[in-house]
Formats: C-alpha cells, sequence, structure tokens
C-alpha cells in the first residue's frame, strides 16, 4: 500500500466512519481497513496518516489505536495463537517492521498526549517480541531524545513520555525468572540507561526543591513528580532481581530523596487537587523500600531505622484518610517487611507498638464506605474478598498482616495491645449499638484474621483472647438476632467468624445455632444468605480423628425440609438466582443427608425449573456445575435405594436436556450427556423405548465434532452399549458405532475415547457378532502405530488386545491376527506389548493386561515354541514387572502433546461431573491376585517343571525379577 494522497484520504475516510454511530458505514468501514491491513505497507500508511497535519485529532486517534492493535495481531502473529483452527493473519514483512521502529519514537514524543499514550502502548508491543536483541537501536534512541528533551529546556511532556515507554519495556525485569538470558537483557539496559536515568532523577529533584522553595504553581510540579515517579518504577524494575553495583554506589544520593518525599509536606499539590500524584509516588518509593529490606538486608541495613520512622508517621496521616488506600497499603507491607526480618525488628520500641496498634491498625481495620458499597451492590466481589482471600491488596488485610508481623517477635508485647484493642472496640460499640456496630464488626475481622487455624487447632495470639468466650459473648448473639436483616454487615461477620472456627467450636455449639443460621437463608442481603449457604456447606465437611465425618444425616435429618425448603427461597432473591453459593450447598445436603421419596420429587420439580430457566441463557458456570452435581447426587443417592424411583426422575430431567439438545444449549451438552448416561445405568434392561431416541440421536456424526463433549459422549455410548447391546445388531448400528471410533482414533486428544468404545463393544457383543469387524479394526490400529505412535495409544492398545484375549479368548484374537497377516502376532509382541507392558497404570488394567498376558504366555502355541523363547522370557519379564513393583518405579513420566490437527472448532476442557457413578469395568471380577494367576498358570504349563525354561529365565529376566518370582513362589506355598 503506497502511502499516497489517495491512499491517506481513503484511510481517513475510513477511520471516520468507523466513528460513525451509525451500524452500516461503521462496519463497512471496518471491512475496509481489514482488507486493507492485508496489504504491505498498511502499517507505515496508518502512521503517516497521524502524523499529517491538519487531519482532526479524532481521526487520528482513530488510527492510533487500529495501529496499536495492528502491531498486536500481526506483529509476531504465531507467538498469539490461541486457538489452533483460527488462520493466523499475515505477519508485517520484515522490510515495514524496519521502517516502523525507525519513525516510531520520534512520532510518539511529537504527538498530543492522547495518541502519544496509544503510540507508547505499539511501541511496547514491538518491544515485546523484538526487544532488546531484534532492536538494539531503541534505547539509544530513548536516550539520545531524553537529552535532547533536557537541553531544550526541561521538555517534560516529552520526557514523561520517553520514561512511560521505558517502564513499561522494563517491566518484564520484575516477573521473569532470572534466567541467563533475563539477566543479559537487564544488564544490556543497565549499561544504556540506568546513569542517564539517575542523573536525570536528581537533575529533578532540584529542579522540583527550586521550583517548591520559589512557589511554584501546581501545573509546573507535576510533570516534574509524574517524572520522579516514573523513575521510580524504573529503578524497581532494574532492582528486582538483584542490587546492581550502580546503585548500591549511588545509594545516599537518591535514598536521601526518597526521605525527602516520604517526609515533606507539598500544599501546591496537595491541596491543589493532586493529592494522588504525590501518593503515588510515595507509593513507588515504598516498593522499592519495601525490595531493598526483603532483597539487599545488607547494604540498606543503616537506612531502615529512618524509613520506618518516616513509614509509620506518613501511615498515621493516610490510614484516616479516605481515598489513599494504594499509599496505605504499600506502606504498610514496608512497615510489615521490616517488622519480620530479624535484623530490623529491634526497632520497635514499646511506644511505637502501642502506635501501630492504634494508629494504624485500627483505622485500617474499620470498614469503609466502598466496603459497604460493594457489601449491597456487588455481593459476589465483597465474598471473594472477605470470605475467600482475594482481599490480600485491601487496608483491612494489610493492616492485620502487619500485626502478624509484630507480633513475630513481640508475642508477649502485642497480645495484651491486641486484647486492649479489642476490647476497646467492643467498649465504643456498646456505648452505642445502633451507631458504632463497625467498632465490633472490627473486632470480629480482628480475631479471624490474626487466628491461623491448624489441623490441630487455632494458633491465636497468645493471651490476646478465648476463643469460645469470645465466640459466646460477641458472635453468638448477632446469630440470635431474631431480625436477620438489621446490620447486615456484623451479621456477615458472624456467620464468617463461624464458618472460620467450624473445626474449632464444639458440635454442640454449632448444633445448637443451626436453626438461626437457617433463618439468615431468607436474609434479604445476598451476601448474608451466601454465608449462611456457605456454613452449611463447609460444616458438613468437617472430619474427627481417623477422617469420620463430624456431623452426619441423622443430625441434619430433624432440618432437612425447612433447610431445602429456605435454600430453595434464597435463589429467588433478586441477583441471587444464579447463586453460587446456595446451589453448591444444596449439592453438599444432598451428599450427606437420607432423602426420602417425597423431598426428592420436590428437589427435582426445583431444580428441573431452574434449569429449564438457566438453558435459556447460561451465565454463570460455576452456578451451572453445582446445579448439575446436585441433580446427579440426587439421582445416584435416591436410585440406589430404591430403582422404582428412575420414572420421577425421567419425567421431571427428560424435558429439560431435549431442551439442551434441540435448542443447541452447547455449554450444557457435556452435563446432559453424563445425566442421561447415570440414567441409562440405573435402569434395568431392556431399556424404556423413550431412551432409543437419545441413542439415534448419539449417533450423528456432527454431534462428535468438539473435542470437550466427547468424554461425555463416549460415557453415553457405553451406557447404551451395556444396556441394549441387542440393538446393535438391527439397521447397521453397529457400523454407525465403529465409525465413530474410527473419527475419535486419529487425534491424540481422543484416541483414548476412541479405544473406550472398542472396549464396550468387545465386553458387550458376543464373538460371533465383532469376528467380522476384527480385522479391518486391527488394519485401522496398525497403521496408527505405524504413522503416530503415542504412549499412551500403545498403552491402550495392549488394554484393548487383553480385553480381547479375557473375553473371547487368546485364539481367537491370535486367529484376526493372521486374517491381516499371518505370524504379525510375534512381531506385536515383541516390538509393542512386550516393552510397553510395564507402562500400563490402574489396578484394573493392570490385572487385566497381567491376566491376558499370562494366557499368552501359558497357552499360545506360537509363544511356546522353541524358536520364540527368547520372547516368552522377555514377556515373564515385563509380567513379573508389571505385577511385582508399584506404578511410580516402573512408569516413566511423558508430558502431554497437544494435537492441534483435530477437526471442529476449540472448546474448553471436558468438565466432569463427580457425583455421576464411575462404572465398575473389571472384566475379570473372578480373579482377585494376577500374581497368584500367574504361579498358577506356570505350574500347569507342562514343561516348566521340567526346568525347560530355566536357562531363558536367566538368560531374558532381570535378576531382580527372577528374585521377585522366587519370593513369590515361597509366599504362596507357604501360604
Amino acid at each position: 500500500m503506497a502511502t499516497s494522497p489517495e491512499t491517506l484520504e481513503f484511510l481517513s475516510k475510513c477511520f471516520m466512519n468507523s466513528l460513525s454511530p451509525n451500524h452500516e458505514p461503521r462496519r463497512q468501514a471496518e471491512a475496509s481497513l481489514g482488507e486493507a491491513a492485508e496489504q504491505p505497507n498498511y502499517g507505515l500508511a496508518v502512521l503517516t496518516l497521524i502524523r499529517t497535519p491538519g487531519i482532526g485529532e479524532e481521526i487520528q486517534q482513530a488510527a492510533a489505536v487500529n495501529f496499536k492493535n495492528f502491531l498486536k495481531a500481526r506483529w509476531a502473529p504465531a507467538a498469539r495463537r490461541s486457538e489452533p483452527n483460527v488462520p493466523l493473519p499475515n505477519p508485517i514483512p520484515d522490510a515495514e517492521k524496519k521502517l516502523i521502529k525507525e519513525h516510531i519514537v520520534s512520532l510518539m514524543l511529537e504527538s498530543t498526549p492522547r495518541i502519544q499514550s496509544q503510540l507508547s502502548e505499539a511501541l511496547v508491543v514491538i518491544g515485546k517480541h523484538d526487544f532488546p536483541r531484534q532492536w538494539t537501536e531503541l534505547l539509544p534512541m530513548l536516550n539520545s531524545r531524553l537529552q535532547q528533551a533536557l537541553t531544550e529546556g526541561g521538555n517534560y511532556a516529552a520526557i514523561n513520555g520517553i520514561l512511560g515507554t521505558a517502564n513499561s519495556l522494563f517491566k518484564k525485569f520484575r516477573h521473569g525468572y532470572g534466567t541467563n538470558d533475563l539477566r543479559l537483557d537487564l544488564r544490556y539496559c543497565l549499561d544504556n540507561m540506568a546513569v542517564p536515568l539517575l542523573q536525570l532523577f536528581s537533575h529533578t529533584a532540584s529542579l522540583f526543591d527550586s521550583g517548591v522553595s520559589s512557589g511554584a504553581s501546581a501545573a509546573n510540579l507535576k510533570p516534574l513528580f509524574e517524572s520522579q515517579r516514573l523513575c521510580c518504577r524504573i529503578f524497581y524494575s532494574f532492582n528486582f532481581q538483584e542490587l546492581p553495583d550502580l546503585f548500591e554506589d549511588n545509594m545516599d544520593p537518591f535514598i536521601n530523596v526518597f526521605g525527602k518525599y516520604l517526609t515533606t509536606t507539598y500544599p501546591a499539590l496537595e491541596q491543589g487537587g493532586e493529592q494522588a500524584l504525590v501518593d503515588n509516588l510515595r507509593a513507588a518509593i515504598c516498593e522499592i523500600l519495601t525490595l531493598y529490606v526483603e532483597r539487599t538486608e545488607e547494604p540498606f541495613e543503616r537506612y531502615v531505622g529512618e524509613f520506618e520512622k518516616a513509614v509509620r508517621s506518613l501511615l498515621i496521616t493516610v490510614s484516616g484518610s479516605p481515598g489513599r488506600d494504594h499509599l496505605a497499603i504499600t506502606a504498610i507491607k514496608f512497615m510489615t517487611m521490616v517488622s519480620t526480618m530479624a535484623h530490623h525488628y529491634k526497632l520497635f520500641d514499646d511506644a511505637s507498638l502501642d502506635q501501630i496498634c492504634r494508629s494504624i491498625v485500627i483505622p485500617n481495620v474499620m470498614l469503609r464506605e466502598e466496603d459497604e458499597e460493594l457489601f449491597e451492590f456487588n455481593y459476589i466481589e465483597f465474598i471473594r474478598r472477605d470470605m475467600e482471600g482475594s482481599d490480600v491488596d485491601t487496608k483491612r488485610r494489610a493492616a492485620c498482616e502487619l500485626l502478624k508481623g509484630i507480633a513475630t517477635h513481640y508475642r508477649e508485647k502485642v497480645a495484651p495491645m491486641v486484647n486492649n484493642v479489642i476490647q476497646t472496640m467492643l467498649a465504643k460499640c456498646n456505648e452505642n449499638p445502633a451507631l458504632n456496630w463497625k467498632y465490633k464488626d472490627s473486632a470480629i475481622y480482628l480475631v479471624i484474621s490474626l487466628s491461623t487455624v491448624k489441623a490441630t487447632g487455632p494458633n491465636v495470639l497468645t493471651g490476646c483472647f478465648d476463643l469460645q468466650s469470645f465466640f459466646s459473648v460477641v458472635v453468638a448473639p448477632e446469630l440470635q438476632s431474631q431480625d436477620v436483616n438489621s446490620f447486615p454487615l456484623l451479621k456477615a461477620g458472624a456467620l464468617k467468624f463461624l464458618t472460620v472456627f467450624r473445626d474449632q467450636l464444639p458440635k454442640s455449639s454449632v448444633m445448637s445455632l443451626l436453626p438461626e443460621v437457617l433463618r439468615f437463608l431468607g436474609a434479604e442481603s445476598n451476601v448474608i444468605h451466601s454465608y449462611a449457604a456457605i456454613f452449611i456447606d463447609k460444616v458438613l465437611l468437617v472430619k474427627d480423628e481417623g477422617g469420620r465425618a463430624r456431623y452426619v444425616a441423622s443430625d441434619i435429618a430433624p432440618f432437612l425440609p425447612v433447610l431445602l425448603n429456605n435454600l430453595f427461597i434464597a435463589l429467588k432473591f433478586p441477583e441471587s438466582e444464579e447463586n453460587q453459593y446456595v446451589m453448591k450447598c444444596i449439592m453438599r445436603l444432598l451428599g450427606v443427608a437420607d432423602v426420602s421419596g417425597d423431598v426428592a420429587a420436590t428437589c427435582m420439580s426445583g431444580m428441573a425449573s431452574i434449569l429449564n430457566e438457566v438453558c435459556k441463557n447460561p451465565k454463570n458456570p460455576i452456578f451451572n456445575h453445582y446445579l448439575f452435581e446436585a441433580v446427579a447426587v440426587l439421582i445416584r443417592r435416591v436410585c440406589d435405594k430404591d430403582p422404582s424411583v428412575i420414572s420421577l426422575f425421567e419425567t421431571s430431567l427428560f424435558p429439560s436436556l431435549q431442551t439442551i439438545l434441540t435448542n443447541n444449549v452447547i455449554e450444557f451438552f457435556p452435563y446432559a450427556f453424563q445425566l442421561l448416561a447415570q440414567l441409562v445405568e440405573l435402569n434395568r434392561p431392556p431399556l424404556p423405548p423413550h431412551y432409543m431416541q437419545f441413542f439415534e440421536l448419539l449417533l450423528l456424526p456432527d454431534l462428535w465434532t468438539k473435542s470437550a463433549d466427547v468424554p461425555a459422549l463416549v460415557r453415553l455410548l457405553q451406557a447404551f452399549l451395556r444396556m441394549a447391546p441387542n440393538e446393535l445388531n438391527q439397521g447397521g448400528k453397529l457400523d454407525e458405532v465403529l465409525n465413530i471410533y474410527s473419527k475419535l482414533l486419529p487425534s491424540s486428544r481422543t484416541e483414548e475415547q476412541a479405544f473406550f468404545v472398542l472396549n464396550t463393544v468387545v465386553e458387550s457383543l458376543g464373538y460371533e457378532v465383532i469376528a467380522g469387524y476384527l480385522p479391518k479394526i486391527l488394519v485401522s490400529l496398525f497403521t496408527r502405530l505405524q504413522t503416530n505412535q503415542t504412549p499412551k495409544f500403545v498403552r491402550c492398545f495392549i488394554i484393548f488386545m487383553s480385553l480381547v484375549i479375557v473375553k473371547h479368548g487368546w485364539n481367537n484374537l491370535v486367529d484376526a491376527f493372521d486374517r491381516v497377516q499371518p505370524g504379525i502376532l510375534l512381531t506385536i509382541l515383541e516390538v509393542f506389548w512386550v516393552p510397553n507392558l510395564k507402562q500400563i497404570t490402574g489396578a484394573t488394567e493392570t490385572k487385566l493386561t497381567a491376566v491376558a498376558s499370562t494366557k499368552l504366555l501359558c497357552e499360545c502355541p506360537a509363544l511356546l515354541k522353541p524358536e520364540s523363547s527368547k520372547i516368552w522370557g522377555k514377556m515373564l519379564d515385563s509380567i513379573v514387572t508389571l505385577v511385582t513393583r508399584p506404578e511410580e518405579e516402573r512408569v516413566e513420566e511423558e508430558s502431554e502433546v497437544p494435537d492441534f490437527a483435530e477437526t471442529g472448532s476449540y472448546s474448553a476442557t471436558f468438565i466432569r461431573l463427580y457425583n455421576v457413578n464411575k462404572r465398575d469395568d473389571d472384566p475379570l471380577k473372578e480373579i482377585k491376585d494376577p500374581k497368584q494367576f500367574l504361579l498358577a498358570s506356570l505350574r500347569n504349563l507342562s514343561d516348566f517343571s521340567t526346568g525347560r525354561y530355566g536357562q531363558v529365565i536367566s538368560e531374558n529376566v532381570d535378576p531382580a525379577n527372577q528374585a521377585a518370582l522366587s519370593q513369590l513362589y515361597s509366599t504362596l506355598t507357604t501360604a
């Protein structure tokens, strides 16, 4: 694409129309730009348009965004591959890349701030792939422009543009593992940029000091402060892996500047609406200081005491100020790090410890207005932070971590202080409970946060408080409150306390409060009824010594009808229609309780109604999964006791399952197939006719195109094959089933599922039915062995052959082999079976292959011939290894290599329903021990007792296995 006036005019119109509020011109413009992007030099043409004066900033802004996205898609498209079957866009030609890299820096620095930010992001996209090794000109170019901006009277708009770009480029040093390549890249960046940056930092500090002393305006000081913040972020990147010599040698100058920025007030900025700018610089400094305390104790040791006082004083001011969370959190993290380090904990005297408790911890653990807003308007996020531990970067959590930190070395001093803090909070609440309830909430939060719960009990700060007493006096009254909707945040804290300490509280205390918790399921607050459900879910998992469940079906039986009713009512509250915590509780409860037929009917009806609703628009995958698990566990537990109620579940579920399949609710396909498999397996042959419509659907090839659906489809197909084998002989059904097997076999993602189908056919049908198909099946397997042999495929092949032997006899397998190619059995044994037999895993699979191998060893004439003695010996060696050594000693780990060659679109990983019973597929229930079977078979081998095989064994069986075989003989003989 030539950068002619006509091209620029065309692009200008396209970008203008791309901003149109009308759909059609916007769609056409986007399509035209997509076609243009396929042409060489498109990126250069867009850069030229951005640089052209008089175009209009809106068009230039749209062009800059487009250019950034163009680079993201095409600079290194192979690196962005996420969907294996989506074609990659054409990469930008190398010549065009070279020109873009030559011009982008200057254009970025000459642009307005909005366009500069887009071009800076575009530059970082290039840098992610090319910097520094394939773009060695970049740092010298940035350095040169930095010096130029300084000599031009301090052009801090350009300076900050350069620093912002450099900061983004250098971020990789903060997170990357310290490999040699990363260290070489870091050394290159330090050599080219560290000195100029330290000089710029000192120069800007002096300009800032003179500006402050002369009363400069906030507008003049603002770019200087932003420059210092960006320098600090780059310093953090440069120092993250280790302290470079340059920074250690020049620590005094910039450390002194850090101290000044932490301790000095700047009224022009702080009172002029730029408090956040000042706080962001201080936060960046605190992050560097924390890094130095953690990583470089010795060089920084002499400064720690000074900075601890500075940061503590800063925190006392910041802790009571709203909207300054970022600074507060980073400052608290610095204090926490200092408090836990052995070299520095002595910095804290009694006065400073008391000051930390009263002036830093208490203000920061108090609920804030934004916490209340989150509680009310985004209950899911509130629960994630408060109950699930994603609040690591909140002031509340940081303050508690600081308290834990100072308790590391001052437990005896801190314990009474913590107790005083808690008692002060409770006393404040008691003065006016309606007005001061937040103090009680904070006291509960402190107790929860400071208690590290272990398997043997809570490790609470010694002497702080008595858990049972605190629970009885402070928490229980909140749970016994008759108004479940009053002070909801306080109720949430009490329910959280009950959940966190469910292991430590006596069963009698918990059971006495269970009726109270049931009432909270009817609370209007989404958080409250969610916390009540979470508690019930968690308490049913509590184990006593020996792994025995503490709470069993008889404990919850008196409450079961009300409990289930209240849970389903909770799902009717606004925004809780798909409440994952409530549905998980229903699932857990159904897994523990003894559910009667009447209760089961009510539950099934309620869940079917919910399922019909979510089918219309599946939104919450976690809720949906627990919904299907709840259905599965209800079916499993009720039908296991009373198979006659299967029809009840069929009546409730079939309409929903038909809706899923007919309306193509693809998110639910795997779940639907698993539930159908469960229902099929619970029936008794012959299957009711209404199941056969699903069997006909199952044979449609289009249903098998998504690999994520395949395990569930195979599970359902296996269920039909086992429960309705006679139907396979009607209307060519077996041919259709084997076509499915053939479709699954070529891909390493679905090869194991192909064998599941094949094995079920072998296991469910008589040999007279499958005999005509067996040679064709073997040809397909031999072909796959030659073209794409994987360890998993070979293991599956051995298991398949073993199953044919134990179900239909080794002679039929040998006959099928000979029909493909006479004498090929010995080759298969020598090349594949013998070397890989020891790789078989799983108790059932191990027994199956060991028994089948033993049958061949002791009964197959081809193996018993003298000329086959070497293969015979090697096979015995493999059998002994298989049956005498644990899996971890004989199985080699292998990395799973994804297969991107399969047909069909990308989809998420299959999710198994835990509560759908896994069938017992042991085809050898009559054989308990494969070792005994091996010895009995060897004894029955007529030539074995004559000693004919003694030399064969000594030559081909590993000495350790010879010893194991002798040990087996002696053990079983004496037994």
